[in-house]
């Protein structure tokens, strides 16, 4: 049987679509996007103040992405708000690879502290891979004249609300980890935020403020300066970097135990040949023995998950810190 022209087109035409529906959505994306990822700048949306941790591992991570993937990433830092404004920012990017979200658990208190923000972290974003975490070490000016824990709870229970401490804004770990020690040591601080950690760092260096929860990997040269008082640590065990620090456990509060941890996420939607790559670049990075021992030596240790892992540990530690706030009685805002 000879088919007209006409036919033979409109059967072509069947057999294009019937193909088409035969296609995986990564097969499609394949197929529609020859040239491999990436292919032009990359940016790395920071939701903090520069300087801080999560800053300072962006740019790390994006040196060596950059190295690895011979493509620019460049870090932009958007702070504020609790680090609600730049997260909104990566949300609503194209999700194509070319915005990566630097995130911290920050942002998984903020799912439960911040009642109305613009964005869902488990709804629109898709976890990437986590860097790693580090404990935080509690530290107060000399003026205040505490040698240890005992000394901070016992004056804080005598003068209810005379006390403070900084932190780089409300629902951020610096934060959390404060009202986490109120709860368990039943004492009264008060919160004093700040639109990034630097800012709060050196009030708390220059006697403005008491006291601060810092990350170990930030703060400890400043504890051996004498700039600040060392406390205690925030882990389950000492520090390697500050090994005659106690951890908060050991100091009397029963329970204890907090760090800061950051990851990077990617817009939700955001095909899965690209969310594996970035894994597979981020993972060879953590697991390079120089950067271990560079980051070991900081108080840091790295962590490594595939990007389904990633999101099931990011909805844990949701969950995990919506517990505590329940238990500290703080009121959503």
């Amino acid at each position: 049987m000879i088919l007209s022209s006409h036919l033979l087109a409109s059967y072509r035409r069947a057999l294009w679509v019937l193909g088409c529906l035969a296609l995986t959505p990564a097969m499609l994306w394949a197929q529609n996007n020859a040239a491999p990822y990436p292919t032009r700048p990359v940016k790395i949306v920071v939701p903090f103040a520069t300087g801080g941790p999560a800053d300072n591992y962006a740019r790390f991570i994006a040196i060596k992405l950059q190295e690895s993937l011979n493509n620019p990433f460049v870090v932009d830092n958007h702070p504020g708000a609790g680090s609600v404004i730049g997260t909104d920012l990566a949300a609503k990017a194209q999700a194509d690879g070319y915005t990566l979200l630097l995130m911290s658990n920050a942002h998984t208190v903020n799912e439960t502290l911040i009642a109305n923000k613009p964005y869902s972290l488990t709804r629109d974003f898709t976890g990437v891979a986590p860097i790693n975490y580090s404990d935080l070490l509690l530290v107060a000016h000399p003026s205040t004249g505490f040698q240890n824990i005992a000394d901070l709870i016992k004056f804080a229970k005598e003068h209810p609300g005379k006390l403070n401490f900084a932190s780089s804004g409300p629902g951020t770990p610096y934060h959390m980890a404060g009202e986490l020690f109120k709860s368990l040591a039943h004492i009264d601080l008060v919160h004093v935020p700040y639109k990034g950690s630097s800012g709060a760092r050196t009030d708390v260096i220059g006697g403005q403020v008491d006291m601060m929860f810092d990350a170990v990997t930030t703060m400890t040269e400043q504890v051996k300066s004498g700039k600040v008082r060392a406390m205690a640590t925030t882990g389950l065990k000492r520090s390697d970097v500050l090994p005659d620090v106690p951890t908060m456990n050991e100091a009397g509060v029963t329970g204890y135990e907090a760090t800061i941890w950051v990851g990077l996420m990617a817009p939700r939607g955001t095909p899965k040949p690209i969310v594996d790559k970035l894994n597979a670049a981020v993972t060879s990075i953590t697991k390079n023995p120089e950067v271990q021992k560079a980051w070991s030596q900081q108080g840091a240790v790295p962590l490594f998950m595939s990007p389904a892992v990633f999101d099931q540990y990011v909805r844990q530690d949701v969950a995990k810190w919506a517990q505590v706030i329940k238990q500290a009685g703080i009121e959503p805002n």
